[in-house]
């Protein structure tokens, strides 16, 4: 037998030793030290001192820092006490006034890496207004704002649209091409305008099928737009009146290779994942080992197919090569995913008179969406950034 007693003794909660509270402050001290022994030495290695890194000195700047600290604090107090109030209202008697101030913190931390993240994306954005076309500028900018002096925010003081001036200069649009800009303006106001009816009313059932139609006639236009766009529309005498040819270019080759990609991986994958064939695990293993060598490997070859059959210099043989790259990956992809589909649908068509190919277009395809989707984002995102 168990004696009671022993289980007791054996569970009970110790106390932690000293040395583990002392440790984490130990620790975190000499990290700091670290820190700062760091960035005194690299600060020593800038000999003579860069133009780039300066020291801004601001009149009373402590004092600043800390009137805006302690304003931030204040914030997120009278906000934590408005919700406490509030969840008391609602007859939420357990919560306390640190758990609702320990959220605001943690959605502070939050926001800070978010802004941390989109902050190159933004600044780059900023800069494309810099007729200069520099990402840092070493002079010195004359303004009353700190953030602006020690150019984390740009100085928006010279900005001008001179670049974006150059990108349309010499571009001529067709007469039937501004009824699909004119479309394209039209169906964004109107998901707009949709989108601001169902936060007003909440309703939800009755919009649902005009977003669709809305954002039909979006992708539809855009993609007219996209298709019938030509180089003779674009005459400037600048590199830069060529970019947005260049953009188009990249669309359309990326755009096709997703639909060529999807195309061929859904009808290999449902191959290998549903029917028996000779050959058939010897495909999947060759997938798999052509996967271990790197793309580069297969330029030559890839470079005297498109030589025999005359492809060279085309969107069709780019369009092919980029598509053939990608079959072994997204075919692996939307294998597993099949297999993970009920066969008793599959099944059940057939029982009712359905083909195989009705089958897969009529039951496999419409249940493949998020798997669709997501080959078709994997293979555009892969492609554009070629």
């Amino acid at each position: 037998m168990i004696d009671s007693h022993d289980l007791s003794t054996k569970y009970v909660h110790k106390p932690p030793s000293i040395l583990s509270q002392i440790l984490p402050w130990v620790l975190g001290t000499a990290l700091v030290a670290f820190l700062i022994w760091l960035g005194i030495q690299l600060n020593n290695q800038v000999n003579p001192p860069s133009p780039i890194f300066k020291m801004i000195r601001f009149q009373n700047g402590w004092l600043v820092a800390l009137g805006y600290l302690l304003g931030i604090v204040a914030v997120m107090c009278g906000t934590s006490a408005i919700g406490l109030s509030q969840a008391r209202a609602a007859g939420k008697r357990r919560v306390s006034f640190f758990a609702i101030l320990g959220d605001q913190v943690t959605h502070l931390l939050i926001w800070i890496v978010i802004f941390a993240a989109v902050y190159p994306l933004v600044y780059v954005i900023f800069t494309s207004f810099d007729p200069t076309n520099k990402i840092y500028n070493t002079k010195n900018v004359d303004s009353i704002w700190l953030l602006v002096q020690a150019k984390i925010i740009p100085d928006i003081s010279s900005f001008s649209s001179e670049n974006y001036q150059k990108l349309v200069n010499g571009f001529s649009v067709l007469g039937f091409q501004w009824i699909f800009i004119g479309l394209v303006v039209l169906s964004l106001l109107f998901l707009a305008g949709l989108s601001i009816y169902t936060r007003i009313t909440g309703e939800i059932r009755g919009i649902q099928r005009l977003q669709t139609w809305g954002m039909r006639s979006l992708v539809l236009s855009i993609v007219v737009l996209i298709l019938t766009v030509a180089a003779d529309q674009f005459k400037g005498p600048d590199v830069e009146s060529k970019f947005l040819l260049h953009i188009r270019n990249t669309f359309l080759i990326s755009g096709l290779t997703g639909i060529v990609a999807i195309s061929l991986c859904t009808t290999a994958g449902y191959a290998v994942a549903r029917l028996r064939f000779p050959g058939r695990f010897e495909t999947l293993l060759f997938f798999i080992f052509v996967q271990m060598f790197p793309g580069f490997l297969g330029l030559v070859s890839v470079y005297y197919l498109l030589f025999q059959l005359g492809l060279l210099n085309t969107f069709t043989g780019l369009i092919l090569a980029y598509s053939g790259g990608a079959i072994a990956f997204t075919t692996w992809i939307y294998k597993s995913y099949v297999e993970g589909l009920p066969l008793s649908l599959e099944e059940a068509a057939m029982v009712d008179g359905c083909t195989r190919w009705q089958v897969f277009y009529k039951i496999v395809l419409p249940l493949s969406g998020p798997i669709l989707v997501f080959i078709f984002l994997n293979q555009f995102i892969g492609t554009y950034a070629e």
